[in-house]
């Protein structure tokens, strides 16, 4: 066996041998039939001498010789090359002018849109946190890098090794002049104006470090110390004028120290950026996402010298300068996702355990986990910070997740989890000090801008897929959003009355809407639901939530909700954190409603076809005081949806007679009254609120009702509230007993009136309250008139419809075959 091996390896040996030689000895195959030829001669013609087998012999050997020399050659270089990588922490130069030719190549067309778009997202963000005293306002007008890349190893690029992490090192030089990012600025007191700033240049000179991770799943990069940072920058007041930059001092230093800023934050050591390269592309872009965080112990927590930890400011106002080698008496973790703050429970000496688990909110496809280390002293009053540690989370383009963090001694702790649903454990050293901090991470669920939504194994049932919604794309066009908020819970507590009567409100685009009050519970249960105009660009709700005082409600949390990419059909349920608190959800159910175009122009012809709301506010009783005399000047504000209108004042009294009615198109919105107190001059105050319901009501009937006052002690309003549903069998919009053109002429008669009522107070020096009340009447007869106007508008829009319905059937009835006489 042994010889029929040695004979494969000679016998390939061979092979490579004459292999060799025909390459560096191109005329050898010509030779060979002139030795053979000359060989025969000599045997059977003409005998010559035995120098010729001699003198191949000879030329073979040397040429064996050259080919082994050579073999032996390259397996020594490779291995020299292989041991200098993996030994040596750092390897030559190399030149990178390749490199640069292609990022020439490829960054006009694909790199600087995709820079741009990244970028601007960025610089928007910073904008709205930071800006100079200066400027009031300031919005991103135009954001481009222009067509100049940077360059990109100008001196070479080498590899570094420190421990098990190796690390590519290469120079970053961007000095371009051909950027373009331009803002629109709006001065602050006491300058008057605008402003445009340009930026026309900019410089970065740094060296970035290029770390492959997770066996070449994705790359972290960052710069290896702060880069160098200029920016060119150009003022004026609009068109091509540009004004030299002194004209507004500090803003060029503004702009160079939030752009380095950004930088030192983000992407220098040890602070690094992902660069995932997935090895498929859903095409899915994530909007947000849902992170369980279980913060589950710390270990070495207490011991530290004071050299070791810098001095850091309490979140109480409190300094320390270490734990000076003593032990921790109690310790707790706050837990930080951008606005979102979660604080676990206490846990006495150096390993504390608390093992508490948060839901998190993340907005956009990245995310940073902070996890704040503080010390509570042994009276439970002064809190001392101590130390932090993050962990950041990015989606992958594949579907999966990357979590990442600083390790020891500057290295990196990375995991990657395939499907939501996974649980991550990860140990991370804190900042300052030896500790360690273990937690457990769990994505539950990414959400994506066309209405898909990755969920966890739990929630997919089985299905291979982990995407539980097609990613169809719906047009938005004409959508409202149905809104329902439910309920709460863990609702914090007033920290001065020590009681919560919550509330919340909700705003969308220019909509806002308020919720009921709920006295003296933690767990709320509204069930109010509102209805809001679908906005397009990624919109979202937000809300805050309240607790009632009589002093000046306090907030007790706010949030924000990604309503992007919802289906038609489809509803979301979700429990939201409260963010700038320590504890405190509210649960959400969330509904996109398609309107019906054409059902609405078949039942807009005025109140034909279509629901009417009629409202009269009749009466009130057991009002609150307003005034130091013991009474009110009240009056009521209604609110329906887009539409306000308010009763006349009834001065001096707890009892009003107002006896008005009101008339809105059914929307479905709520319908809220608000009473008020009238004041000449003070600001007017709110006496109470209520909402009244209609949507169980029967048709056509009216109901009485007396509905109590929320937010204060008593009060009462006594309303008829009738649901109008006409019968279209009996009444057409074009069969009313009055004529469009009659009501119009009805409008314009009232608005004449009241102006010349409103003129004659005004020339006489009438009294102000008068004034008021016919700016009210105007008020009325205005909004009158605009839905008057609507409605002619729903007319024309049918007509047209008819008449293009009408012109088609000529169209396909004339384009007939003709018929053949009998």
């Amino acid at each position: 066996m042994g010889k029929k091996k040695a004979k494969k390896l000679h016998a390939k040996d061979a092979l490579e041998f004459l292999n060799q030689v025909m390459v560096e000895q191109p005329l050898l195959p010509f030779l060979v039939p002139l030795v053979l030829f000359a060989w025969l001669v000599e045997r059977w013609v003409v005998p010559f001498s035995n120098w010729v087998p001699l003198a191949a012999a000879v030329w073979a050997t040397i040429q064996y010789g050259r080919f082994k020399r050579r073999t032996t050659i390259e397996d020594l270089n490779k291995r020299w090359k292989h041991l200098i990588l993996n030994t040596t922490p750092t390897t030559p130069i190399e030149p990178c002018e390749w490199l640069n030719k292609l990022l020439v190549e490829v960054w006009p067309n694909y790199m600087e849109p995709k820079l741009s778009i990244k970028f601007k997202s960025t610089v928007e963000k910073r904008l709205m946190r930071q800006k100079p005293k200066l400027i009031d306002k300031i919005e991103l007008q135009e954001f481009s890098l222009g067509s100049c890349p940077p360059t990109l190893g100008d001196q070479g690029m080498r590899w570094m090794t420190s421990g098990d992490q190796k690390a590519m090192r290469l120079g970053f030089d961007w000095d371009t002049n051909e950027m373009s990012v331009m803002f629109l600025a709006k001065l602050a007191k006491p300058l008057i104006g605008a402003a445009r700033i340009v930026i026309n240049s900019i410089h970065i000179k740094g060296d970035l470090l290029l770390l492959p991770i997770l066996d070449g799943e994705a790359v972290l990069y960052s710069f290896e110390s702060t880069p160098e940072v200029r920016i060119g920058v150009a003022f004026g007041s609009g068109g091509s004028q540009a004004v030299p930059g002194m004209e507004l001092p500090g803003v060029s230093t503004w702009l160079v120290k939030l752009l380095t800023e950004t930088i030192v934050k983000t992407m220098v050591e040890p602070r690094r950026l992902c660069f995932p390269l997935p090895p498929v592309d859903l095409r899915k872009r994530a909007v947000g996402g849902v992170l369980s965080v279980t913060v589950v112990s710390a270990s070495n927590v207490g011991r530290n010298t004071a050299n070791e930890l810098g001095i850091h400011q309490s979140s109480s106002g409190a300094s320390t300068s270490g734990i000076a080698g003593k032990k921790v008496a109690q310790a707790f973790i706050e837990v930080e996702v951008g606005s979102l703050m979660r604080k676990t429970s206490t846990s006495k000496g150096p390993n504390p355990a608390w093992n508490n688990t948060f839901n998190m909110v993340l907005h956009g496809e990245t995310g940073v986990v902070k996890f704040n280390l503080y010390e509570l002293d042994s009276g439970g009053v002064k809190v001392t910070y101590l130390t932090s540690c993050e962990i950041k989370v990015k989606y992958v383009l594949d579907g999966s997740t990357i979590f990442w963090a600083i390790g020891h001694n500057s290295g990196v702790v990375a995991k990657h989890t395939e499907l939501c649903g996974q649980e991550v454990g990860m140990v991370v050293p804190f900042e300052d000090i030896r500790g360690e901090l273990t937690v457990s991470l769990v994505l539950k669920e990414w959400q994506f801008s066309d209405g898909s939504v990755t969920l966890s194994n739990s929630l997919s049932n089985g299905s291979h897929s982990p995407f539980d919604i097609s990613p169809k794309l719906q047009s938005r066009t004409g959508r409202k959003l149905r809104v329902a908020v439910v309920e709460g819970r863990a609702i914090a507590v007033n920290a001065k009355s020590g009681k919560c009567d919550p509330y919340v409100k909700l705003q969308y685009g220019k909509a806002l809407y308020k919720t009921k009050t709920l006295s003296h519970t933690t767990r709320p249960v509204w069930n109010d639901k509102f209805e809001f105009d679908e906005i397009m660009g990624g919109e979202y709700l937000k809300i805050k939530c309240y607790s009632a005082d009589t002093f000046g409600d306090e907030s007790i949390g706010s949030a924000r909700v990604n309503l992007e990419g919802l289906l038609d059909g489809d509803s979301r349920e979700v429990w939201v954190p409260l963010e700038k608190v320590d504890s405190g959800e509210i649960r959400l159910e969330i509904e996109p409603i398609k309107n019906d175009f054409n059902g609405d122009l078949k039942t807009s012809s005025g109140r034909v076809g279509a629901t009417w709301i009629e409202l009269v506010i009749i009466e009130a009783r057991d009002l609150v005081a307003a005034d130091l005399r013991g009474t009110s000047d009240p009056y009521v504000r209604v609110h329906y949806g887009n539409n306000k209108k308010r009763t006349k004042v009834v001065y001096k009294t707890l009892s009003p007679d107002w006896n008005q009615t009101f008339e809105f198109p059914e929307t479905g919105e709520p319908l809220i009254l608000h009473v008020k107190d009238h004041n000449a001059v003070l600001p007017t105050a709110s006496i109470g609120s209520c909402t009244v319901e209609y949507s169980m009501l029967p048709p056509n009937q009216p109901v009485k009702k007396w509905i109590p006052l929320q937010g204060v002690r008593s009060g009462e309003v006594h309303v008829k509230i009738t649901r109008k549903v006409p019968d279209l069998e009996k009444k057409t919009s074009f069969q009313t007993d009055a004529s469009p053109f009659g009501k119009g002429r009805n409008i314009s008669s009232q608005m004449r009136d009241s102006l010349k009522k409103f003129t004659g107070l005004v020339e006489e020096g009438g009294d102000p309250d008068a004034l008021a009340l016919a700016l009210t009447e105007m008020e009325g007869i205005q909004d009158e008139q605009d839905m008057y106007i609507q409605q002619l508008e729903r007319e024309k829009a049918v007509l047209l419809r008819k008449i293009q319905e009408l012109g088609s059937e000529i169209v396909r009835t004339s384009s007939g075959p003709a018929r053949m006489p009998y």
